[in-house]
């Protein structure tokens, strides 16, 4: 698999790690990630709700603020249209994980679409209280709960879930076969896997890697929102292919979420944008000022927003 080696450990070539290197790398970026959120969650949910990630436009939607909401929804269901996720009572899922659950607005929301029972996980302590408490607060404690877990090795026997469920947390794995691994692990025979997540463009034909000036972008952005190396969407079809899953599909929604950050920008610019953040914390604020480098990323067409998704044979 071509990857560029882009991120907070990407390594040289002239360098090996051992195992040991390797898995303090690892368990750095696990703390790092896991006290990003715990910081800036809160500032989220003050100024966007309970969804922690892009929203879905039309094209030609005139976007205003009080929209992007309402676009958060429209992204679970354009997903789950996407991966031909059925409505019918006999074969809608009943049995769900949320991948990087954040503060749980997906797990909830599938929850009551479907009347499934959900599990969340999330690096970030912070985050699973806050949605253990929603969920409480919303009635549903008894079909939805979350824990602190590791996504490359879920809590969960074999074959559990009949939707494994992925939001935009792919980016944040250092190990993507083994990431991959596990949400093919813990499907059940027959379940759809849905996998959202930022990628870097796929390599041109003869291509060994983003040029330089493409890899610049990616690793200030790495930097500061505690993301590994980065992968194509490319790579990861390759990945489900090396797995033996089937019915893979992939989309750029890249031009489908592009209203989402100058939005979040102009929140961060408010009067409480500002002072959240400040309260917040130093992480919290040094996410905030790589945000336009996301925007120049996607004009530039080095970063993508996928959704990759497949099933597992019976």
């Amino acid at each position: 698999m071509a990857t560029t080696a882009v991120g907070v450990s990407a390594t040289p070539m002239t360098e090996k790690l051992t195992a040991a290197d390797d898995d303090q790398q690892q368990q750095k970026l696990k703390k790092g990630i896991a006290e990003f959120y715990d910081e800036s969650s809160g500032m989220w949910e003050n100024i966007w709700g309970e969804h922690m990630h892009h929203g879905y436009y039309n094209s030609d939607d005139v976007v205003e603020l009080s929209d992007h909401r309402s676009a958060q929804i429209r992204m679970i269901e354009q997903a789950l249209t996407f991966a031909s996720v059925s409505d019918d009572p006999e074969k809608k899922p009943k049995t769900i994980v949320d991948v990087g659950c954040g503060i749980g607005g997906s797990s909830r929301y599938l929850a009551r679409k479907y009347g499934a029972e959900c599990h969340g996980i999330t690096l970030s302590p912070v985050q699973a209280e806050r949605a253990n408490a929603l969920a409480a607060a919303q009635g549903l404690a008894d079909k939805v709960s979350f824990q602190v877990a590791d996504a490359l090795n879920q809590p969960f026997p074999d074959g559990k879930f009949d939707l494994v469920w992925s939001m935009e947390s792919g980016e944040h794995m250092p190990d993507k076969l083994k990431f991959v691994s596990e949400l093919t692990r813990v499907a059940a025979p027959g379940a759809t896997i849905i996998i959202v997540t930022w990628c870097h463009r796929d390599l041109n034909p003869g291509e060994k890697s983003l040029r330089p000036e493409e890899e610049k972008i990616l690793n200030k952005i790495c930097s500061s929102f505690y993301l590994p190396a980065w992968c194509s969407t490319a790579d990861y079809v390759k990945l489900l292919e090396s797995l033996s899953l089937q019915d893979i599909k992939s989309a750029d929604w890249s031009g489908n979420v592009a209203p989402f950050w100058p939005a979040v920008i102009k929140t961060a610019l408010s009067w409480k944008g500002i002072t959240s953040l400040l309260r917040s914390g130093w992480k919290s604020i040094r996410g905030a000022m790589v945000m336009p480098l996301m925007i120049e990323g996607f004009k530039k067409d080095v970063i993508k927003f996928s959704i990759i998704t497949c099933k597992k044979p019976e």
